[in-house]
């Protein structure tokens, strides 16, 4: 399903006849939609899904395998972490940026039985920490930072403790497959039928409006499915889709690499859409330009055209990132001296460029163009301050405030259009707790519920996000959706 046009809204009259049938049918294999299918299936419901791809797929399948958990994980305890779900409840309240507090609410006070449950249903977690700022961890320890906790002012709006639970698995890759394979695999051996290489093109609905099924092909194969009760659409976000991406979230157009499987093309967003769904957050994309690791580069600072500094470099990297694209002219360098020096860990990826080297402030200032005095200053109030482990201007923590004062001095070009930015979309259908799919007067689509990257919940914007919350809402919603569809 390609372009931005809605699909068309059969009538069930119209079907001469069903192909198959099921309690529930559940749009996609990936994260969300196993947890759907295994809900409900465990609340009595035939679940039948239907899966695009010749195997179980979804984007979390290239993820590392984060699950953005707290208020007392058996993991967090276990490494010494002290969290409670109102802590995390104040946390994630404060970086969203139009937060649904009932939606907090559930998956932060549910976060640990939401643990358990993964475990439960086989994916593994070891009870380790890693204690590095990292993107990920490069190795299979469990939890990490992964979020702006201990940044300001988020850090004082609520107590820090660290949430990001990966999934056992060696290396920077494959946690996040080994997540819904695990997953996928208990659903069907638990009775879940699935059917692959199917692609959904239309959802019918009866006389009242109630999905009741959708029109499929199985390659040249044409597929009437029914559903007794509801349709849950997991089958992703839109960010292969390119007249959806210019239309909704230009940030994601070239030359911004969106990430994404094949399949993300919108395919469940406008099926939503065209039985009345509403669509939320839109606009805001998750975008980002790791500048660490190494941790140590932290305690350089970020600079634009100006020679003026504008975030807490120790942002998390998709906060420090957006903020460093509103930049004029998108202009941004990272300044570090002799002490901290490094090539960060995904340079040559995304192509961030050392400019050069230069032995004085002055001289730096001249090489990147700046205006007269203005890096001069800049460093000069900010060594001052961080002599005494201070940062008035942006409050970085502690650790990684550090005077730069032993020269050389080097700079690496952040740019826009020189350094490659890239991100995937967050926006989506409109849902409540329960994930139903709502019109745009807040009303259920009677038989339509939607989770994961195709329906909007707690993730929303890169100033807020924290790896793993897509993964973590994807799983916790899909649950939800599929407990309240089996029982519909």
């Amino acid at each position: 399903m390609s372009g931005f046009a809605k699909p068309a809204l059969l009538k069930a009259s119209a079907v001469v006849t069903w192909t198959e049938e099921a309690d529930v049918v559940v749009v996609g294999m990936g994260i969300a939609g196993a947890c759907a299918a295994l809900e409900a299936k465990a609340a009595g419901a035939d679940v039948l899904v239907l899966e695009r791809g010749s195997g179980v797929s979804g984007t979390t399948t290239n993820a590392a395998g984060h699950f953005y958990l707290g208020g007392g994980t058996p993991v967090q305890v276990a490494c010494g972490f002290e969290d409670t779900a109102q802590d995390m409840y104040d946390y994630l309240t404060a970086v969203t940026p139009d937060p649904a507090p009932a939606k907090i609410r559930l998956y932060c006070d549910e976060s640990v039985s939401h643990f358990h449950w993964l475990e439960a249903h086989g994916v593994p977690f070891d009870r380790s920490y890693y204690p590095y700022k990292s993107v990920v961890q490069p190795t299979r320890e469990c939890l990490i930072w992964t979020g702006n906790e201990k940044v300001w002012p988020y850090r004082e709006q609520a107590k820090p403790a660290p949430r990001g639970h990966k999934v056992a698995f060696d290396g920077e890759e494959g946690g996040g497959a080994l997540a819904v394979q695990t997953l996928a695999a208990k659903a069907q051996e638990l009775g879940v039928r699935a059917l692959f290489d199917v692609r959904v093109r239309e959802l019918i609905a009866d006389e009242s409006g109630r999905i009741v099924g959708v029109r499929a092909t199985h390659f040249d194969e044409v597929l009437f499915i029914k559903a007794r009760r509801a349709v849950i659409l997991a089958a992703g976000g839109f960010g292969m889709n390119l007249e959806m991406v210019a239309h909704y979230v230009p940030d994601l157009s070239p030359p911004t690499f969106v990430q994404g499987g094949p399949n993300d093309d919108g395919t469940s967003i406008l099926l939503g859409m065209s039985a009345g769904g509403d669509v939320r957050n839109m606009e805001k994309p998750f975008i980002t330009c790791p500048f660490y690791p190494p941790e140590q580069l932290l305690k350089g600072i970020l600079v634009n055209k100006l020679g003026k500094r504008f975030v807490a470099e120790d942002s998390y990297h998709s906060r420090s990132a957006v903020i460093s694209r509103e930049q004029p002219d998108g202009i941004c360098y990272l300044i570090v001296d002799a002490s901290i020096f490094a090539y960060p860990r995904f340079a040559e990826m995304m192509n961030q460029q050392l400019v050069d080297g230069w032995e004085s402030i002055a001289e730096m200032e001249a090489g990147l163009g700046l205006p007269p005095g203005s890096l001069v200053k800049t460093m000069g109030d900010y060594n001052f301050h961080a002599q005494s482990g201070q940062d008035p201007e942006f409050h970085k923590y502690p650790d990684w405030v550090a005077p730069l004062t032993n020269g050389p001095y080097a700079a690496f070009d952040l740019s826009v259009g020189k350094a490659v930015y890239t991100g995937f979309t967050l926006g989506g259908l409109a849902v409540s707790v329960d994930a139903e799919v709502l019109t745009p007067e807040g009303k259920p689509v009677p038989g339509l519920y939607a989770a994961g990257a195709c329906a909007s919940n707690i993730a929303q914007d890169s100033r807020g996000y924290a790896s793993g919350t897509c993964i973590g809402e994807a799983s916790f919603f899909g649950r939800r959706g599929g407990r309240h569809a089996a029982r519909s």
